[in-house]
């Protein structure tokens, strides 16, 4: 299958419902695409109408297949598709990707997951146009990894033994993060802290600058209260780092990827 143009309206297709109208690259090929920002289903972007060169990954990287005692999951897959998998499959150690939003290219770029539990604690190994590389080989940590290249595929070690217990923990982990546009979490926590226990302590739970707020219900939430901007999301992420810095001396990193 050949690559296409899609045009994509970011106000609809993005979490956050912000953003530009702008034709976006579908890549069904490998090959190298370095002019291109990669996107998945933009669950944690925040896109000024100035954004660069967009792309997403087409059906042809929409798979799931079993060989061994291995999983190859197309990076264009949905964390729910592959999260039926394995809950129909018996296979452990996934189920923290219940109500887990984006594509696997997303999650795994962003070593995306719920507190302790993370994507690359499972992975085996991940597919790049340069062919496979093993997980000991890519620099990561909390919410972060060292990928500056699309990642196509990746494959996971699997153990068998899915869990309805911990789906149930982390569904109703989830439970308490609101129900309206969003980008996720809008910090990363700091070491040994959390990112909306800060934006509570300097007065912003519940904030609002235009039509963007921090959450009311989870206060590391940035929201969009309907026609919400580009420029009150800005502002309203820089008055948190500004009081938090002031108050704590912490420069809290967001985790929220802003063009």
């Amino acid at each position: 299958m050949q690559n296409s143009i899609r045009t994509i309206d970011f106000t609809k297709y993005s979490s956050i419902k912000i953003g530009p109208t702008v034709d976006v690259l579908v890549i069904n090929e490998i090959a190298d695409y370095s002019e291109y920002q990669i996107i998945g289903r933009a669950n944690n972007l925040l896109l000024s109408s100035n954004a660069p060169k967009f792309a997403i990954l087409g059906e042809e990287f929409d798979y799931i297949r079993r060989e061994d005692n291995l999983l190859y999951v197309g990076c264009a897959t949905t964390s729910g598709k592959l999260l039926t998998y394995v809950r129909k499959n018996n296979i452990a150690n996934l189920e923290f990707l219940a109500k887990l939003p984006g594509n696997l290219g997303g999650l795994v770029k962003m070593n995306a997951g719920l507190k302790s539990w993370e994507i690359f604690n499972y992975v085996h190994s991940i597919k790049t146009k340069d062919g496979y590389i093993k997980k000991e080989d890519v620099n990561y940590s909390y919410r972060h990894t060292q990928l500056n290249t699309i990642v196509y595929e990746v494959v996971f070690n699997i153990e068998e033994g899915f869990s309805k217990d911990k789906l149930k923990e982390f569904n109703k982990m989830r439970d308490n993060q609101p129900h309206i546009p969003s980008a996720g979490s809008c910090f990363k926590n700091p070491k040994d802290d959390y990112a909306g226990r800060l934006i509570e302590a300097v007065g912003l739970k519940g904030y609002k600058i235009g039509n963007m707020s921090f959450s009311q219900e989870h206060a590391n939430f940035l929201v969009n209260l309907g026609g919400g901007t580009y420029e009150e999301a800005v502002e309203i992420i820089n008055l948190a780092k500004c009081r938090i810095k002031d108050q704590f001396n912490i420069d809290i990193e967001e985790e929220v990827i802003i063009y």
